[in-house]
């Protein structure tokens, strides 16, 4: 295309939109290219710019995905997970502890006054 710019529009930018709307901060963590836990973890470190003291490995994740005291105050979050079929692919027993946290961290923050909603873009 030229000038390299991609002007396919965002099928999840009406959902983005939305959130952010509605006074929530939204994310989108991209794992293309992820294909193991360091690149896994660094990435989530980068994106989700998570605090100094996050030791890269999966407890640590689970504790700075239900104790955002780190992060700044939302009404609610959305994290968008692009990418990820690669890295599940790859590294299928990781992506399985991955979901694991990402579940716990949902189900910790369901019944409160700032909800975390992960959700797995497929296309």
């Amino acid at each position: 295309m030229a000038g390299g710019t991609d002007t396919t529009p965002d099928p999840l930018a009406p959902v983005l939109e939305a959130a952010r709307g509605a006074g929530w901060t939204t994310v989108t963590l991209s794992l293309a290219g992820v294909a193991d836990k360091a690149a896994f973890m660094e990435r989530c470190a980068e994106v989700l710019d998570l605090p100094d003291w996050f030791g890269r490995n999966w407890d640590a994740l689970a504790d700075c995905l239900t104790d955002l005291s780190w992060a700044p105050a939302a009404r609610g979050r959305l994290l968008v997970v692009s990418g990820w079929q690669e890295y599940a692919g790859q590294a299928p027993g990781e992506w399985d502890i991955a979901q694991e946290v990402f579940a716990s961290a949902v189900e910790h923050w369901r019944d409160t006054g700032t909800p975390l909603e992960i959700v797995l873009a497929i296309g």
